[in-house]
């Protein structure tokens, strides 16, 4: 019962992440990442300096079938070396739109 509960507590978030990616906000993000990303991450063409360990945006959105939703994702639950920054649905979906941008 629990596994059941958990996937469909998976299924909606994953859902709610969805409809916040297509209503995301590139030019939100770009303000976001600036203030919350550019001490680790190159995050704009006019950054000179970041963390050397970290990848630029312009790499990450160029990584083969991006999904918005899933960066989203991957943004309200950070890896380990990662701060959880504590970010809203929709400012999650609006700095993964931003980082998308920043493949092209």
């Amino acid at each position: 019962m629990n596994r059941i509960f958990a996937a469909l507590l998976s299924l909606s978030a994953a859902a709610a992440l969805t409809n916040a990616a297509a209503a995301a906000d590139a030019v939100k993000g770009q303000t976001l990442a600036k203030r919350w990303c550019a001490a680790c991450h190159v995050v704009a063409i006019d950054q000179q300096r970041a963390n050397g360990q970290t990848p630029p945006f312009s790499a990450i959105g160029k990584t083969p079938d991006l999904d918005p939703a899933k960066l989203a994702l991957f943004l309200l639950v950070p890896h380990p070396k990662m701060p959880d920054m504590n970010l809203s649905r929709a400012e999650a979906a609006d700095i993964a739109a931003y980082i998308v941008t920043q493949g092209k």
